[in-house]
């Protein structure tokens, strides 16, 4: 596969991830303040901004301004607003059509063209109907994935990039939460940011507390959204992509080496350290997403051209004709 079609395909993966994720949390937020009058708009707000890495505009912000920037915002400053992360993946769909499926493409530009009818009904009615259309288009791009593309390389990058934002996001969301009391009814936020919160009462039978959150949002096995199971899903699609199943040498790909390590510090953690210095070990997850992210670049997404010498050797001291052509993976 093209170098440029492997990395179209990772970002792809991550923009839409992105945009889902974004949505989620910004949708369970607006509630957040629009039910709750104790919750000081400004704070929650730059909380949120933080949280997304976006750099916050000059003034007090409120639900109406918070909405603009993280949903609607153009050329954001340090992160990426909703509307940012799908023109981004409709571009690199749109520039890997070799790749992608006819459904998928469709359902890209066909959300992205339908974003300015439904920015001018959310600014006269209200956010939520826009962010359930994206969380909704975000959904099906998922089910066209899952049932129009092979389980070649394509899929798999895609994958990993959905793998690796998704480990991101679900850090940078219980970053934002870390110092809170045990009993704080912030964290209810977080499991419905995540679309976890009626998997989480199912699962611990209602009762609700600090630690329980964390533990189910990083180490549960069972759940798509946890930290540990979208490590283990990278780690297994890198995996197929290297291809090497009896590498007598080890691990020797950085990328596979990062994820393996982050995977593996959670899954043989000590029941009851989890909690303790959570914020470091956050912090470390999030170092981990990015070193990955620079790993899979240096190793798959460089064109790396290779040369053809002509007539070498025929002339002494001549300039010789140089063939350059876009690398493969």
């Amino acid at each position: 596969m093209l170098a440029r079609n492997a990395e179209a395909l990772y970002w792809i993966g991550r923009y839409v991830e992105r945009a889902d994720d974004t949505a989620r949390i910004l949708d369970v937020t607006v509630h957040q303040l629009l039910e709750d009058s104790s919750v000081d708009p400004d704070l929650a707000s730059r909380t949120l901004l933080r949280v997304l890495g976006i750099a916050p505009p000059p003034g007090p912000l409120d639900v109406w301004s918070l909405t603009d920037v993280v949903a609607f915002g153009r050329n954001t400053t340090g992160g990426c607003s909703i509307v940012e992360a799908i023109s981004a993946a409709r571009e690199n769909a749109r520039g890997a059509r070799e790749v992608t499926s006819t459904e998928i493409w469709e359902c890209l530009n066909s959300t992205y063209n339908a974003l300015p009818e439904r920015e001018r009904a959310a600014r006269r009615f209200g956010p939520h109907e826009f962010l359930s259309f994206v969380e909704t288009r975000a959904a099906m791009f998922a089910g066209l994935a899952d049932s129009t593309l092979s389980r070649d390389d394509g899929y798999r990058f895609m994958v990993l990039g959905r793998a690796i934002e998704r480990v991101d996001m679900m850090v940078r969301l219980l970053l934002s939460r870390v110092g809170d009391s045990a009993s704080s009814p912030a964290w209810v936020t977080v499991l419905r940011s995540a679309g976890a919160h009626d998997t989480y009462l199912r699962t611990y039978r209602g009762v609700l507390d600090a630690a329980r959150v964390v533990e189910f949002m990083m180490l549960d096995r069972l759940f798509p959204r946890s930290i540990f199971f979208s490590l283990r899903l990278a780690e297994h699609n890198l995996d197929e992509l290297l291809n090497r199943p009896h590498d007598r040498l080890g691990v020797t790909a950085e990328a596979r080496r990062l994820l393996g390590r982050a995977r593996s510090e959670l899954e043989f953690l000590k029941p009851g350290e989890l909690l303790d210095s959570l914020e470091d070990r956050l912090a470390k997850l999030q170092k981990t997403c990015y070193e990955v992210g620079e790993a899979l670049a240096l190793q798959y997404f460089h064109a790396a051209p290779w040369v053809a010498w002509h007539d070498a050797g025929r002339a002494a001291g001549r300039a010789e004709a140089l063939v350059i052509e876009e690398g493969e993976i």
